[in-house]
């Protein structure tokens, strides 16, 4: 599964993903059908019991001949507190706790974080015993797809009609000075390679070491530059935290970059590009050119990663030469 901790808002309460399921006035649109206070809920307590199901048989039937893993995808930012205060403080532990406990609690310790169920109430639905025994441990590996930090502040919670904005009662922004995001995710958050080293830290002291993957890591341009320094230094920083992790006990197993080219990304589409490889989308032939970071990256890659770890002004060096 693939980022159920935020599919299952886009889908059954803002209404920006198939099936556009939201009721008033929680939907990016006018909402015609759906409930945006339960609907969230219920979609992501189906998919933890899908999800163990499958764990369930691939187990019993299938792993001790393929030898196969299985694990689960996270959306994954790391929280800062936006100030030193305990209401902030909190305000940060819950959101980690809906972002990442509501679905890697009930899978490592079989039952959703108790500020949820607080919080929440009788729209979450409860594992039984036998289910809370099915899922707990049905799962191999951790997968996190990361690309950023957020400062988080308290939000007093609201009473009436609630969705899963209002139960966690936080604000989010991508900086201390930038106002809070009043719709989803803030834009234009600046890198912050040390959070990421921090979410795999908090993940190996959370949940056991399990082991980890980085399954999505990188940065998008609205610049269609073949010249990406910029991503360049974000991706080998990023990496270069992921190593401070590993060598602080992090069983972080593989570390994937976002994207092999550019693609239709789900909610920008074309207008941002991700990709090592540039890729013209004016031509009906669709053709590919390696932009800098690919040629650094299998630099990388040919020389054991010893490149990543080179100060960061030896990696710009080597990069712009690969321009001449």
């Amino acid at each position: 599964m693939n980022e159920p901790n935020i599919g299952a808002l886009a889908s059954y309460d803002v209404a920006i993903f198939p099936p556009g399921r939201c009721s008033d006035p929680f939907g990016v649109t006018k909402c015609t059908s759906g409930d945006s206070s339960v609907e969230p809920y219920m979609a992501v307590h189906n998919t933890l019991l899908a999800h163990a199901s499958v764990v369930s048989l691939y187990r019993k039937k299938y792993q001790a001949m393929q030898k196969g893993v299985v694990g689960i995808s996270i959306y994954s930012f790391w929280s800062y507190p936006l100030t030193n205060s305990t209401v902030d403080l909190e305000a940060t532990r819950r959101c980690i706790d809906f972002y990442f406990g509501w679905i890697l609690d009930p899978l490592v310790f079989g039952d959703y974080p108790q500020v949820m169920k607080k919080n929440v109430g009788s729209r979450l639905p409860p594992f039984t015993e036998v289910q809370s025994e099915l899922i707990k441990g049905s799962l191999d590996f951790i997968g996190i797809n990361h690309y950023y930090s957020l400062y988080v502040n308290d939000r007093p919670l609201e009473t009436g009609v609630q969705d899963y904005k209002a139960d966690i009662s936080v604000s989010l922004r991508g900086s201390r000075i930038d106002p809070p995001s009043s719709q989803g995710f803030p834009v234009n958050v600046p890198s912050d390679p040390k959070g990421l080293q921090l979410q795999l830290e908090y993940l190996k002291e959370t949940y056991g070491n399990l082991p980890v993957y980085v399954q999505e890591n990188g940065m998008g341009s609205a610049d269609d530059s073949l010249d990406d320094t910029d991503r360049v230094g974000y991706l080998s920083s990023y990496m270069e935290s992921t190593l401070n992790a590993m060598r602080n006990g992090a069983d972080v197993r593989g570390y994937f970059a976002w994207a092999f080219m550019d693609l239709f990304e789900l909610l920008s589409g074309y207008q941002l590009r991700y990709g090592l490889y540039r890729v013209d989308f004016t031509n009906g032939r669709r053709p590919r050119q390696a932009r800098l970071s690919a040629r650094w990256y299998s630099g990388f890659l040919k020389h054991n990663g010893t490149s990543a770890l080179a100060p960061r002004t030896t990696q710009m060096n080597q990069a712009l030469n690969l321009l001449s």
